[in-house]
């Protein structure tokens, strides 16, 4: 629950096989203990939901997707956790799940997107931010610590170090353009059709043939930073398990009669 404890931490909605996850504390949307804990929950369920093709992290309102973790939750949530590497290990834990999703998972970024705000989409495999507006970051050297739910790892491999310093060093925030610019986003959108844009690229990844795409995210994501022979091989499988199914039949079909293909994940 949230500070005033009269509303849902976690808003699902569901649209055919598109999930959207929306942190309900507006205007700030901080990333509080009950929204991390229905968070794990929640991408647990749909990482094993066969009719889910995608989801999508959103926030509240139109101010801000998330000034990240509440710090005034800190000292009780490192007593609830028993210590605040289990504390921090739950952060990684729901990223890591999130990541590893074998299903495209598209985070919107707009207003502040600072700490965990920022965290929690790079472990996406989309990012959406807003052509204004958008303040980008990882500002815990203002704090006199670092990123603890795997900002620095995933920002050096999503945007080079040069830039990852640049951000992490001087407490950082770039702009929904910079963030294009670099890398560490994948388009631009006015805010106001931010979420509209998210909704509609979910569609077109949910429509795409599931076991395919399970298989290449597999490849991408799960094999991205082994060797080349790794890689290859990851790609084999996925290429392998596609192979003969009732979704290539049909892709195949759709293709030699000109028509748009219906993939059914068999």
């Amino acid at each position: 629950m949230t500070d005033t404890q009269d509303k849902p931490a976690l808003i699902v909605e569901r649209q055919g096989a598109v999930v959207t996850l929306i942190n309900n504390d507006a205007p700030r949307n901080r990333m509080s203990m009950a929204y991390m804990d229905e968070l794990e929950e929640q991408v647990a369920a749909l990482a094993e939901d066969r009719s889910v093709r995608a989801v999508v992290f959103s926030a509240a309102g139109e101010e801000n997707f998330s000034v990240g973790m509440n710090l005034k939750e800190l000292p009780d949530g490192i007593k609830k956790m028993g210590g605040p590497e289990a504390l921090f290990d739950q952060r990684l834990r729901v990223l890591a799940a999130i990541e590893q999703m074998e299903k495209p998972t598209i985070a919107l970024l707009y207003g502040y997107c600072l700490g965990g705000g920022l965290e929690l989409p790079l472990a996406c495999h989309f990012r959406l931010a807003a052509e204004e507006g958008a303040r980008i970051g990882l500002p815990e050297m203002d704090l006199g610590t670092v990123p603890a739910w795997g900002g620095s790892a995933r920002l050096v491999r999503c945007v080079g170090r040069m830039h990852a310093l640049d951000m992490i060093l001087r407490a950082k925030k770039v702009s929904g353009p910079e963030a294009l610019r670099m890398g560490l986003v994948n388009e631009l959108w006015p805010v106001a059709e931010l979420k509209q844009r998210g909704a509609e690229l979910a569609a077109e990844l949910a429509a795409m043939p599931p076991l395919a795409v399970a298989g290449v995210l597999k490849a991408v994501v799960g094999s991205g930073e082994e060797p080349l022979a790794e890689g290859l091989a990851a790609e084999r499988r996925a290429v392998m398990a596609t192979f003969g199914t009732r979704d290539m039949a049909e892709g195949m079909a759709a293709f030699m009669e000109k028509r748009k293909p219906t993939f059914t994940g068999e």
